[in-house]
């Protein structure tokens, strides 16, 4: 024999000499994937023929083996893994045969809706780690995490519960909370704006509009998160306003997410806007240092339970890390991952010296700020045209942006005041400083005004 037809003989395993128990494999993807997806898709899976390095698995149809490979191939890559390591690659075939085709025909005709669910359970799946005993609460977001919980006490009695506020500051976090909490004893539907217009784009191309209306309206919760993404897209407002008006009447809890108040949504529908506000509207702000801090012991302690091993950063390294990050909970624990990273790479306890020159291109990053951008960001924050904000008009909807705008010129650019004037439509330089006079005294009289400049600021340095 050939010492090609030896390494082909050792690489074959018969079906007598298998290593794979595929019993147990198929046990293990219930588990995993959960009964009514395994009943649905994996449990026609066969083993065809096992390999050292790779099996054939055998499926009945090519829609099955398209829309397991696109949703399920690399978790069922790493179930089959766990009972032998070398297996590396998975290929379907297609098995003729004509039960399993007069199956998946009845599947697919009585229980089209199927698929949105089985898509929705796979990209939406709620996060058991993001629950309410993680969210560290602060003076930033504690409104906002004492009405998420009253909200799983007496579900209907702040509907729809809207909660607001910039990138990375906990939004998701609590809606995933609420969903966890509720879940045991209610219909809970947690998806995203972008993935409730791809199931809606999909059903319409699909001609299945009536299952898409009856899967989405029949849930008890309905959490949906970044509705802003909703916006400019007429047809997908259309329905979702339907949606929401269908659930609203049987009562059903509404739970919703985004980046900016209702009443800030440009290019939606005021009718939609309205019902939005016509809620419990509940921002979260930007953390403060204590928060910060909160959040860094926290997840220290989580990863020295979850690696087994001591960090060792003194409070001083761990202030300086919160009171130099200036964005959001997310990137402030990507900042403290680094840190903790080359702590052990280097085996070293971290000095605030260290911390600087690790830290050098994210801390000393020089966000350019220019009057345009100021002038652009401050427009569609407050949603009014660039063009009126700059204009002659001196209604109070204009004057009062404008004010900001040119407030925020002085106190973040290098420009002279008769500079700034002249970018704000050849106004005098004692306008510039009447505005920035203004909302100083207004900045310490009004909190919403304050929050405002907050939020501005922060979008002009995120950008």
């Amino acid at each position: 024999m050939d010492k090609n037809n030896i390494k082909k003989q050792n690489l074959y395993v018969s079906e007598e000499e298998k290593t794979l128990n595929w019993g147990e494999v198929k046990d293990s993807f219930k588990k995993t994937f959960g009964n009514e997806i395994y009943t649905s898709w994996l449990q026609k899976i066969s083993l065809i023929k096992e390999y050292n390095d790779y099996l054939i698995l055998g499926v009945p149809t090519r829609f099955f083996r398209d829309w397991i490979v696109s949703r399920y191939l690399d978790k069922i890559l790493e179930q089959v893994k766990s009972f032998k390591l070398s297996l590396n690659r998975i290929e379907f075939k297609i098995i003729e045969d004509s039960k399993n085709s007069s199956d998946l025909t009845k599947i697919d005709e009585l229980n089209k809706v199927t698929e949105i669910k089985d898509s929705i359970l796979n990209y939406n799946r709620l996060n058991p780690s993001l629950n309410f005993d993680n969210f560290i609460k602060g003076k930033s977001n504690d409104i906002a995490l004492s009405y998420s919980k009253k909200v799983c006490e007496h579900i209907s009695r702040y509907n729809p519960l809207y909660i607001c506020g910039g990138v990375g500051l906990g939004k998701t976090h609590l809606l995933n909370a609420i969903g966890l909490q509720l879940q045991s004893e209610n219909n809970v539907m947690f998806i995203s704006a972008e993935r409730f217009m791809y199931h809606f784009i999909k059903s319409i191309k699909k001609n299945d509009m009536v299952n898409f209306k009856d899967f989405f309206r029949k849930s008890s919760v309905f959490i949906i998160d970044d509705i802003q993404f909703i916006r400019g897209k007429e047809s997908l407002q259309e329905e979702f306003f339907h949606t929401f008006n269908s659930l609203m009447d049987k009562g059903s809890q509404i739970i919703i997410s985004a980046d900016r108040t209702p009443m800030k949504l440009d290019r939606v529908q005021e009718r939609i806007k309205s019902r939005l506000a016509g809620g419990l509207v509940v921002d979260i702000d930007s953390p403060d240092l204590e928060l910060k801090v909160n959040i860094i012991k926290k997840k220290i302690l989580e990863i020295e339970s979850q690696f087994k091993e001591n960090i060792n950063l003194s409070e001083e390294v761990i202030s300086y890390i919160a009171s130099e990050s200036k964005t959001n909970i997310r990137e402030l624990i990507g900042i403290l991952n680094r840190v903790i990273a080359f702590s052990r790479v280097h085996n070293k306890v971290l000095t605030i010296s260290d911390c600087k020159n690790i830290l050098k291109d994210v801390f000393s990053q020089i966000k350019v700020v220019t009057v345009d951008k100021i002038q652009n960001v401050v427009s569609n924050f407050f949603n009014i045209p660039l063009s009126d904000m700059l204009s002659q008009r001196r209604s109070r909807p204009l004057a009062r942006p404008r004010q900001i705008a040119m407030f925020l010129a002085k106190k973040m650019t290098s420009r002279s005041l008769p500079e700034i004037g002249r970018r704000f439509a050849n106004r005098d330089h004692t306008t510039v400083i009447h505005a920035v006079k203004t909302i100083v005294r207004l900045s310490e009289q009004d909190d919403e005004m304050k929050k405002n400049i907050s939020q501005i600021r922060s979008l002009l340095l995120e950008q």
